[in-house]
């Protein structure tokens, strides 16, 4: 079992920026990747940014440039840095866990809210 908590969300204006968290706990072990989605009001969940624990890293095109995502492994966190936010980033925002054997940990989400 893998338990993820997530924060850092909360209500900026357009043009601002927030840096999300996501610490994981329990049986973490060998290769992994972490991952931020997304979700907007009658949206489809979408993916953010993931990071393997080798540290490659990918990105939605919509984000590039503006979020950057990080892993500390020696903490098992992972970071959302997210800059130059738009009004369309506003969504709840989940953190996932997925080990290369296809287990897949979610976390409950924290909400972003970009005002314009």
């Amino acid at each position: 079992q893998v338990q993820l908590v997530e924060s850092g969300g909360g209500l900026v204006q357009s043009g601002g920026s927030l840096r999300l968290s996501c610490v994981a706990s329990g049986s973490i072990f060998g290769a992994y990747a972490m991952g931020w989605y997304r979700q907007a009001p009658g949206k489809q969940r979408e993916l953010v940014a993931a990071i393997s624990s080798g540290g490659f890293t990918n990105y939605v095109d919509s984000v590039k440039g503006r979020f950057g995502i990080s892993l500390v492994n020696a903490k098992n966190t992972v970071y959302l840095q997210m800059n130059s936010l738009k009004s369309e980033d506003t969504a709840v925002y989940y953190c996932k866990y997925s080990h290369s054997l296809g287990i897949e940990y979610w976390g409950k989400g924290t909400l972003v809210t970009v005002s314009s």
